[in-house]
């Protein structure tokens, strides 16, 4: 309680606020009628607000007739819901006014049943009891306005395209001000059980704010506004509405108890109120009732059940999700269908090596029993053909609208929760089948499901498809890799096959002479050591590694390789000098043997091939020259280390390949300079033992900064 005085200064203070907020939306509503086209149709429904809230500021001031007072803000408030209503309709499309008209309907019904029981209060004579329960009651019809008011307020600007929004930020702000200030006053109200004298004299601050941001709305053009409210905003608008509506019942059903009296009603209440919040934590939290909120606003406050953006959203994230904790793609692709339709669970069926569909993935259904063959080739064209998608429960009643006849297998329709069949068909072949549990809120498919399923099966059937793909893909490397090192072994055992037929030819001839004799033992000694190191190098072909790198004498190798072409005059060894480079000795001195009989066939039967060794700086220099028919600048740039490529009659086109992968795995480098008609030179640079550690000091600040 405040004292008169007090009262009186509040009361004082009360009527200037109010009497300058009656002035500046008196003020502005004539302004603005000339200006009213910059709030698009919403321009009439505007002023006209304006100027009921003005003829509502001075009824506040100068009526003492509480009747008067509250019929005068009854018509505010039905003014400024016309106001916004006309703020959603200004683009003229009605369709997107669907969820708006309901909260509409309601919020006018609430203002007269408000303003018939200010009425019945002030015709007829209550108990005092009475009258509090009233007073409670009328409280909270003001309540429910304001609290609806907000909501569609956020709506309004919420909903609102971002090119629209700059034309609503400042009403939307002003309405909200007038509302939110309600809001808290009534709440005041309604948990004092009496009217707040102090906080209501201020009210007139919320009408000036209101005027001042029209005022500014006003002075700004507005472009076009176009509402298109999303799903979300909707989905939660209608759910705040139904726990308003629940709650309210609530306390009506508890201030009726209280009214009754006594230790038995009161008992009464207190059970209603645990019962009542007992079953608003159980049942309104669950999957049916969200599910049934949303196929509800969907059905009957859209033109289109999906939000298409959201679902392609969602379908994006969940079949491009990564990392460890990700779902395989099988998994995925069904998790992907099963979101759109809210189904639990699913299983992907995919096509066998006879074309039976068999299962491939499961999703959250662990517990059904699927066969070896899932579905039988035979029964898959009507899914292949036409991209029908199968209601189970239409195929166990044996009616389907669509005129499909499907065979369906005797496991899917004796399973209770199998519901749909998703085919997914990429270029009109059936690459999987997604098998769909029962939603909780299980529905007949229309159109709109057909359509939105037939596009995702559609993309899902590619990204299989990508996936089938890249898997034959990898497994034509893994063969192209095994060809690779077959044919690698198959070149040194045609070399090693060369050198027996030559010895062979050559014992006919010499088998009796003891040089001949020691000298077939050397060739066979080393024909058995490049057998062994053939299979020691098998796991190492197709990517040019050695068994060891250690110091080699340079100049006893090319002494070597020279020996094996003792027969052969062609082959001269050159300037040679004495150094130790680190290499390994047998990958060595198959370069230069490859490199050597390169240059002997490139060459004519008396045209010499030299081989030299020479120092180049920190590495040793193995130069093989001849003067044969040379190669083009195009073939030794994009054909002569290419491998499988050869011009070779039975060649396989990999000893140059071999040859330079060797070399690399040395550390060193094989280098060409060819000239057609004029002949090759092939230089072998391999590091000088001396400069290793040179090297490895390099290599390792090379790691450091990288």
């Amino acid at each position: 309680m405040i004292d008169a005085p007090a009262a009186l200064i509040w009361s004082g203070l009360g009527s200037v606020l109010h009497l300058a907020g009656t002035i500046a939306v008196a003020s502005l509503a004539f302004w603005l009628w000339p200006r009213r086209s910059r709030f698009a149709r919403a321009g009439v429904p505007v002023v006209c607000a304006l100027f009921v809230t003005a003829i509502w500021g001075v009824a506040s001031v100068a009526s003492g007739d509480v009747l008067v007072r509250s019929f005068a803000e009854t018509a505010r408030n039905l003014a400024w819901l016309a106001a916004v209503y006309a703020l959603f309709a200004s683009d003229g499309r009605h369709d997107s006014l669907g969820p708006i008209r309901p909260v509409i309907y309601a919020l006018v019904f609430v203002e007269l049943m408000h303003l018939g029981t200010d009425i019945g209060l002030s015709r007829l004579a209550f108990d005092p009891r009475v009258l509090e329960v009233a007073f409670d009651f009328t409280v909270m019809f003001r309540l429910l306005v304001a609290v609806g008011g907000l909501v569609l307020v956020h709506n309004l600007y919420a909903g609102a395209p971002r090119d629209g929004r700059a034309a609503l930020r400042w009403p939307a702000t002003g309405l909200a001000v007038l509302w939110a200030f309600d809001l808290n006053l009534y709440t005041v109200a309604y948990l004092g059980s009496k009217w707040p004298v102090e906080l209501g004299a201020l009210r007139g601050i919320a009408t000036l704010v209101l005027a001042a941001c029209l005022a500014i709305g006003g002075a700004r053009n507005s472009d076009e506004l176009r509402l298109r409210p999303s799903r979300a905003v909707t989905f939660q608008t209608f759910s705040l509405l139904v726990i308003g509506g629940y709650l309210v019942a609530m306390v009506a059903v508890a201030q009726w108890l209280a009214y009754v009296g006594g230790d038995f009603a009161r008992i009464i209440e207190l059970a209603f109120l645990t019962l009542a919040s007992a079953f608003a934590l159980v049942v309104l939290p669950s999957r049916r009732v969200r599910g049934w909120l949303k196929v509800t606003t969907a059905k009957h406050f859209f033109q289109h059940r999906y939000d298409y953006r959201e679902e392609w959203l969602r379908f994006t994230r969940t079949i491009g999700s990564g990392g460890e904790q990700a779902l395989p793609l099988a998994e995925r692709v069904v998790q992907a269908v099963a979101d759109v339709t809210a189904s639990p669970a699913g299983l992907l069926l995919t096509p066998g090596d006879q074309g039976d569909l068999t299962l491939a993935a499961r999703w959250n259904w662990r517990d059904i029993e699927v066969p070896a063959v899932a579905y039988p080739a035979r029964a898959l064209a009507p899914f292949e053909q036409n991209a029908f998608i199968a209601d189970l429960d239409d195929q166990r009643t044996g009616f389907t609208a669509t005129g499909y006849e499907v065979e369906v297998p005797a496991w899917l329709l004796a399973e209770p929760r199998a519901w749909a069949l998703v085919p997914l068909v990429h270029y009109e072949r059936l690459v999987g089948m997604v098998v769909l549990a029962r939603p909780q809120l299980a529905r007949k498919f229309d159109w709109e499901d057909f359509d939105l399923l037939r596009v995702i099966g559609q993309q899902l059937a590619s990204y299989l498809a990508e996936n089938a793909s890249q898997e034959a893909l990898a497994e034509s490397s893994r063969f192209e890799d095994f060809h690779r090192r077959i044919a690698f072994v198959m070149h040194d055992i045609k070399n090693l096959a060369s050198q027996f037929s030559l010895l062979a030819r050559n014992a006919e001839l010499h088998a009796d002479k003891p040089e001949f004799r020691a000298d077939m033992l050397v060739t066979l000694r080393n024909s058995s050591d490049k057998l062994n190191a053939l299979l020691a190098r098998l796991s190492r072909y197709g990517n040019g590694a050695v068994d060891k790198l250690e110091p080699v004498p340079a100049g006893e190798v090319a002494r070597t390789v020279i020996e094996r072409f003792r027969g052969n005059p062609q082959v001269v060894l050159a300037e040679t000098i004495e150094v130790m480079v680190t290499a390994n000795r047998h990958s060595l001195e198959q370069v230069l043997l490859h490199l050597l009989q390169n240059a002997l066939d490139a060459s004519q039967p008396d045209s010499p091939v030299f081989l030299s060794l020479l120092s180049d700086g920190l590495n040793a220099r193995f130069e093989v020259l001849d003067s044969g028919c040379g190669m083009s600048a195009e073939f030794v740039r994009n054909r002569l280390f290419k491998p499988f490529v050869s011009t070779k009659s039975g060649g396989f086109g990999i000893g140059a390949f071999e040859a330079r992968e060797l070399v690399r795995a040395m550390r060193g480098r094989l280098d060409v300079e060819s000239r057609e008609g004029l002949g090759s030179r092939f230089v072998v640079r391999v590091p000088l033992a001396a400069a290793t550690d040179f090297y490895q000091t390099l290599a390792a600040k090379d790691q450091k900064v990288a």
